[in-house]
């Protein structure tokens, strides 16, 4: 996985830089977004490791299953990723691209899990809270996890928040039997 992020890089930043000037963004998210989804389904990734097929083509029937309207950027970024038989590293790209945009825009998705379920105005205040915390605006997923017996897990990114009782048990049991 770090060897496709690693490789994949230099793409997304090429393809981020590419939306800023352009000023497309969006369009850029959504068009990577959805080929990246596309080209981690199984059958598309056996299409693409097909040596017989054209890579040009490949490039071409992706964006063409996007069914997306498509900016001659964004056809030369596919082509170029043709090119370096590189189109196997959609999902990471946009994966990539959208953290950039999410930085850039000072935005974050949180998940939280909770061992009850959180009203709306719970919610807020959490989602509020975090917003204060991490000096961005928050995009909060609550679910439910009734083993967590009481308390919280928030997960964004490399971040993790274990204020949950079960997490509070096991630090507790490791603490005793160090």
């Amino acid at each position: 996985m770090a060897e496709l992020r690693t490789l994949a890089r230099p793409y997304a930043k090429a393809a981020f830089q590419a939306a800023q000037d352009q000023q497309q963004l969006a369009q850029w998210a959504e068009v990577l977004t959805l080929a990246g989804q596309i080209t981690a389904n199984d059958v598309v990734r056996q299409l693409l490791a097909n040596p017989g097929t054209d890579e040009q083509k490949k490039a071409e029937l992706i964006l063409a299953t996007t069914e997306l309207e498509v900016s001659e950027g964004i056809r030369n970024f596919f082509a170029i990723l043709a090119e370096n038989r590189r189109l196997a590293l959609l999902p990471e790209i946009a994966a990539l691209f959208n953290t950039y945009r999410a930085d850039l825009e000072r935005t974050v998705d949180i998940d939280v899990t909770t061992a009850f379920e959180l009203s709306d105005e719970q919610q807020q205040k959490l989602a509020q809270a975090l917003s204060t915390k991490l000096q961005r605006q928050v995009s909060l997923a609550a679910s439910l996890d009734k083993s967590l017996i009481g308390g919280v897990v928030v997960r964004t990114g490399d971040l993790v928040i274990d204020a949950s009782v079960r997490g509070k048990l096991k630090k507790l049991a490791e603490t005793l039997s160090s």
